[in-house]
């Protein structure tokens, strides 16, 4: 975001850049910050916003592009546990509003079940398609109990033996490990 432009400016940017016209990008800039609930918001600078509200904003700016595609890598990653939850709440509730198809690059195996319908395990090096397991648990998925439906464990299970192999092979590239 940018330091100097409150958050609805933020929004707002790439429309402007896109020359569309302002009274159009105020609305969709309005709409999306009120989607991602940061309406009483609309006004302040990003250093008055929390780590999660950014999050949010960045998703609402985003949005506002009307994109075909959403790509996002490990956005969540850097919040706590809480915020992250909330987040990934709202961002399947988007999802199934808009019908977006995003792409999300996550490392916590729970994130991905959580949000996924299909996860693609890669192999570290080279990078290539170790995987891909379509995520059948029933929707709506809570990321607060996504761990008590009935086949989350299994499916844990498979994803983690996929990875695993990849990440002992890191920690011998690295020197890792415990010893």
């Amino acid at each position: 975001m940018l330091p100097w432009r409150t958050l609805a400016q933020n929004v707002e940017f790439g429309l402007e850049l896109s020359h569309v016209a302002r009274r159009e990008r105020r609305d969709r800039a309005a709409f999306w910050i009120e989607r991602v609930g940061l309406t009483d918001f609309s006004q302040h600078y990003p250093h008055q916003l929390s780590g999660g509200m950014r999050k949010r904003a960045a998703l609402a700016r985003t949005l506002a592009l009307d994109p075909q595609l959403v790509l996002m890598d490990e956005p969540f990653g850097a919040l706590d546990a809480h915020s992250r939850h909330l987040l990934q709440a709202d961002l399947l509730r988007i999802w199934d509003e808009t019908g977006k198809t995003i792409v999300f690059v996550t490392h916590d195996l729970t994130e991905a079940i959580t949000l996924a319908d299909r996860v693609v395990a890669f192999s570290r090096r080279p990078g290539r398609i170790k995987a891909i397991h379509e995520i059948t648990l029933p929707r709506p998925r809570d990321p607060f109990t996504v761990h008590e439906l009935d086949g989350y464990q299994d499916v844990y299970r498979r994803l983690w033996e996929d990875i695993h192999d990849e990440m002992v092979l890191a920690d011998s590239d690295t020197g890792g490990g415990d010893g």
